[in-house]
Protein backbone atom coordinates (compact mmCIF):
# COMPACT_ATOMS: atom_id res chain seq x y z
CA UNK A 1 0.00 0.00 0.00
CA UNK A 2 1.59 3.53 -1.00
CA UNK A 3 0.91 5.65 1.78
CA UNK A 4 1.30 8.86 -0.87
CA UNK A 5 -1.79 8.07 -1.96
CA UNK A 6 -5.52 9.67 -1.14
CA UNK A 7 -7.72 6.75 0.82
CA UNK A 8 -11.32 7.65 1.28
CA UNK A 9 -11.89 6.04 4.76
CA UNK A 10 -14.60 5.32 7.37
CA UNK A 11 -12.47 6.73 9.82
CA UNK A 12 -12.87 6.32 14.07
CA UNK A 13 -14.98 9.97 13.89
CA UNK A 14 -16.28 10.24 10.38
CA UNK A 15 -15.66 9.92 6.62
CA UNK A 16 -12.20 11.22 6.19
CA UNK A 17 -9.45 11.19 3.35
CA UNK A 18 -5.91 9.86 4.83
CA UNK A 19 -2.54 10.04 3.27
CA UNK A 20 0.91 10.79 3.99
CA UNK A 21 0.82 14.07 1.64
CA UNK A 22 -0.80 17.11 3.60
CA UNK A 23 -0.27 19.60 0.69
CA UNK A 24 -2.33 16.39 -1.58
CA UNK A 25 -4.99 16.75 1.21
CA UNK A 26 -5.24 20.06 1.08
CA UNK A 27 -5.77 20.38 -2.83
CA UNK A 28 -8.65 17.82 -2.99
CA UNK A 29 -10.27 19.62 -0.23
CA UNK A 30 -9.86 23.05 -1.90
CA UNK A 31 -8.17 24.69 1.38
CA UNK A 32 -5.04 26.98 2.07
CA UNK A 33 -1.88 25.16 2.27
CA UNK A 34 -0.98 26.85 5.12
CA UNK A 35 -3.90 25.33 7.38
CA UNK A 36 -2.53 22.67 9.31
CA UNK A 37 -4.06 18.74 9.06
CA UNK A 38 -4.27 16.87 11.96
CA UNK A 39 -2.31 13.39 12.10
CA UNK A 40 -3.97 10.20 13.04
CA UNK A 41 -1.54 7.34 14.79
CA UNK A 42 -2.09 3.97 15.79
CA UNK A 43 -0.57 3.84 19.12
CA UNK A 44 0.77 6.22 22.16
CA UNK A 45 4.05 4.81 21.12
CA UNK A 46 4.06 6.33 17.77
CA UNK A 47 2.73 9.55 19.12
CA UNK A 48 5.70 9.85 21.70
CA UNK A 49 8.10 9.50 18.56
CA UNK A 50 6.32 11.99 17.20
CA UNK A 51 5.69 14.55 19.60
CA UNK A 52 6.18 14.96 23.46
CA UNK A 53 3.12 15.27 25.71
CA UNK A 54 3.49 17.99 28.27
CA UNK A 55 3.57 16.20 31.97
CA UNK A 56 0.29 17.81 33.12
CA UNK A 57 -1.40 16.26 30.74
CA UNK A 58 -0.37 12.82 29.74
CA UNK A 59 -3.17 10.94 31.95
CA UNK A 60 -5.62 12.92 30.16
CA UNK A 61 -4.22 12.59 26.66
CA UNK A 62 -4.21 8.84 27.45
CA UNK A 63 -7.73 8.55 28.58
CA UNK A 64 -9.46 10.81 25.93
CA UNK A 65 -11.34 9.35 23.54
CA UNK A 66 -11.85 10.89 20.01
CA UNK A 67 -10.24 13.56 20.59
CA UNK A 68 -7.57 15.51 18.74
CA UNK A 69 -4.70 16.93 20.77
CA UNK A 70 -2.57 20.44 19.46
CA UNK A 71 0.56 19.95 21.06
CA UNK A 72 2.82 22.95 21.73
CA UNK A 73 4.85 21.99 18.74
CA UNK A 74 2.53 22.71 16.74
CA UNK A 75 1.58 19.81 15.68
CA UNK A 76 -1.70 17.97 16.42
CA UNK A 77 -2.51 14.42 16.73
CA UNK A 78 -5.05 11.70 17.33
CA UNK A 79 -4.54 8.30 18.51
CA UNK A 80 -7.03 5.89 16.93
CA UNK A 81 -8.44 3.06 19.70
CA UNK A 82 -7.48 -0.92 18.93
CA UNK A 83 -11.04 -1.48 18.91
CA UNK A 84 -12.20 1.03 16.41
CA UNK A 85 -12.47 -0.57 13.02
CA UNK A 86 -10.31 2.28 11.40
CA UNK A 87 -7.29 0.63 13.69
CA UNK A 88 -6.63 -1.90 11.12
CA UNK A 89 -6.28 0.68 8.39
CA UNK A 90 -3.86 2.82 10.17
CA UNK A 91 -1.95 0.44 11.91
CA UNK A 92 -0.38 -0.85 8.18
CA UNK A 93 0.58 2.88 8.38
CA UNK A 94 1.49 3.64 11.80
CA UNK A 95 1.03 7.50 10.62
CA UNK A 96 -1.01 9.82 7.94
CA UNK A 97 -2.64 12.51 7.58
CA UNK A 98 -6.29 12.82 7.82
CA UNK A 99 -9.30 15.22 7.20
CA UNK A 100 -12.59 14.70 6.77
CA UNK A 101 -13.84 14.19 3.41
CA UNK A 102 -15.74 17.32 2.00
CA UNK A 103 -15.27 20.57 0.79
CA UNK A 104 -13.92 23.15 3.66
CA UNK A 105 -17.13 23.75 5.91
CA UNK A 106 -19.32 21.90 4.24
CA UNK A 107 -21.34 18.78 4.67
CA UNK A 108 -20.03 15.42 3.43
CA UNK A 109 -21.02 14.13 -0.37
CA UNK A 110 -20.35 11.07 -1.58
CA UNK A 111 -19.70 12.17 -5.05
CA UNK A 112 -16.81 14.89 -4.18
CA UNK A 113 -15.41 12.32 -1.82
CA UNK A 114 -14.76 9.65 -4.06
CA UNK A 115 -13.62 12.06 -7.38
CA UNK A 116 -10.79 13.57 -5.09
CA UNK A 117 -9.67 10.26 -3.55
CA UNK A 118 -7.34 7.84 -5.16
CA UNK A 119 -8.45 4.66 -3.30
CA UNK A 120 -11.89 3.58 -2.04
CA UNK A 121 -11.44 1.64 1.55
CA UNK A 122 -14.93 0.74 2.38
CA UNK A 123 -16.45 -2.21 4.17
CA UNK A 124 -19.97 -3.39 4.48
CA UNK A 125 -21.42 -0.98 6.85
CA UNK A 126 -20.53 1.27 4.24
CA UNK A 127 -19.64 5.82 4.19
CA UNK A 128 -21.47 7.33 7.36
CA UNK A 129 -20.82 10.93 8.65
CA UNK A 130 -21.12 11.38 12.37
CA UNK A 131 -19.74 14.05 14.61
CA UNK A 132 -16.35 15.62 14.62
CA UNK A 133 -13.42 14.71 17.22
CA UNK A 134 -12.90 17.55 20.19
CA UNK A 135 -9.64 19.62 19.72
CA UNK A 136 -8.04 20.60 22.55
CA UNK A 137 -4.65 22.68 22.11
CA UNK A 138 -2.01 22.26 25.13
CA UNK A 139 0.77 24.06 26.60
CA UNK A 140 3.29 23.61 28.59
CA UNK A 141 0.00 24.34 31.57
CA UNK A 142 -2.51 25.47 30.42
CA UNK A 143 -5.39 23.79 27.88
CA UNK A 144 -7.82 25.45 25.52
CA UNK A 145 -10.93 23.61 23.85
CA UNK A 146 -10.81 24.26 20.44
CA UNK A 147 -13.78 22.74 18.80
Amino acid sequence: MDSSLIYLVQTDTTVGFSSSSDEKLSTVKQRPLTKKILNTVDSFDTLSKNTRIPKNFRKKVRNSKKTTFIYPNGMSFRVVPKDSDFYDFIHKFRILYSTSANKTAETFEKDFATIGADILVEDKKGFYETTASTIIKLSKRTLKKIR
